[in-house]
């Protein structure tokens, strides 16, 4: 083939073309956006808020309720789930209410989240309740027993209560601290096990 040849074979854009082809690329952008938007962003449920206390619920607002709601449900949590841990909150000492953690100290709470997660697999049980979360500064100094120091401050930090026996439980977490899951505290009592990821290993 001659250069000619070759020449002649090539494609000069127009107008015509142009326009065509920058339509079938938009057309398929469209599409694939559409794609993924529709995966991307798809929506789960609002959490149903019945069982939580009217007052708290008017205290924190609806809205951000279902925003840590949909943080939690982003953990993909299997044996712990989100109405168990916001119900944790929404506790009294006297007439003083505790909080949501700040939005700040949300992703505090996801390494602890799914090391209890790998507990619950390990004894083959679900979270039955989380007895305690995070505890504003005010409702922790009224908390019987609490330290100023707590890691429930921190948002750290879950009292957890299963089926199984807190010696059955505390040793499960142990097991799985020991394979390297996650570095914390884990606290046996007689009802619950305390277990939080402050980054170095206690056992009490």
């Amino acid at each position: 083939m001659t250069a000619s040849e070759t020449e002649s074979r090539i494609i000069i854009p127009n107008r015509r073309n142009f326009l065509a082809a920058a339509a079938a690329a938009a057309t398929g952008l469209v599409a694939t956006s559409q794609t993924s938007h529709g995966f991307l962003f798809r929506q789960s449920p609002p959490l149903d808020l019945k069982s939580l206390p009217k007052t708290w619920v008017k205290l924190q607002g609806e809205r951000q309720i279902q925003s840590y709601a949909k943080f939690l449900e982003g953990l993909s949590l299997n044996y712990v789930d989100s109405l168990q841990i916001i119900e944790a909150h929404a506790k009294t000492q006297g007439s003083l209410w505790n909080t949501l953690p700040p939005r700040s100290m949300w992703r505090s709470m996801a390494g602890t989240l799914k090391a209890v997660d790998r507990v619950a697999a390990t004894i083959g049980q679900p979270v039955r309740e989380v007895a305690s979360a995070y505890r504003s500064p005010a409702y922790n100094r009224r908390c019987s027993g609490a330290k100023s120091s707590s890691w429930h401050l921190q948002n750290f930090a879950l009292d957890l209560k299963f089926k199984a026996s807190p010696s059955v439980v505390a040793r499960a977490a142990r097991s799985v601290r020991a394979n390297g899951v996650f570095k914390g505290g884990i606290g046996q009592y007689s009802s619950f096990v305390h277990i939080d990821t402050r980054g170095r290993n206690a056992d009490w």
